[in-house]
């Protein structure tokens, strides 16, 4: 099943999964709005249809392995591996450095596709970069379900988004939403902060 972006947008708005309030996203910055992957890719339909727009995009591409930042880009990343019948593992952050643990590894010369659900400023993305980099793969490209930034953050590879929505963020300072004092919260964990 091929879904336009509005489909998905639907198929967010109908699981919850586009959240309005005051958000701390990943990146520190604040927003009103909160895409909550998990919400949608909980339901294996959803996450297989939304993925395949992923590996449908990177389907001709010479792929050995697909690497996310975990947590949020472990479903992706697994659901995109699957569809492309491909090996997949996950980095994650050990001492704020992401790192590759559990046995899984990067061999020289190995095509990587990097994979995540939703990208704001990138920074998980980029480390993800830097990391297999650093253990001299070839980086092939970065396909993810939602582009907060409407397109603005640019990888340096092929990149691919299902849904692109602009969707505006603040620094901590600049936030309205603090000054008209909104319950700050962190989505997944639902803590209200300070």
């Amino acid at each position: 099943m091929n879904l336009t972006e509005n489909e998905m947008l639907d198929i967010f708005n109908k699981t919850q999964a586009l959240l309005n309030g005051h958000f701390l996203l990943t990146s520190g910055r604040h927003s009103n709005k909160y895409f909550q992957c998990s919400k949608v890719l909980q339901y294996p339909e959803y996450n297989e249809a939304i993925c395949k727009n992923i590996s449908d995009f990177f389907k001709n591409y010479k792929i050995d392995t697909v690497i996310c930042p975990a947590i949020g880009g472990i479903v992706v990343g697994q659901e995109v591996a699957r569809q492309l019948n491909k090996k997949f593992i996950f980095a994650e952050r050990e001492n704020d450095i992401m790192t590759l643990r559990r046995g899984f590894y990067i061999k020289e010369g190995e095509n990587v596709l990097i994979c995540e659900d939703v990208v704001t400023t990138g920074g998980s993305v980029f480390e993800v970069i830097e990391l297999a980099k650093q253990k001299k793969a070839n980086i092939v490209g970065v396909g993810f379900i939602v582009d907060r930034s409407f397109g603005k953050v640019k990888f340096g590879y092929p990149q691919h988004s299902v849904i692109k929505m602009e969707v505006i963020s603040y620094l901590k300072e600049e936030c309205p939403l603090c000054k008209e004092e909104l319950e700050l919260v962190k989505p997944g964990s639902r803590k209200i902060l300070k």
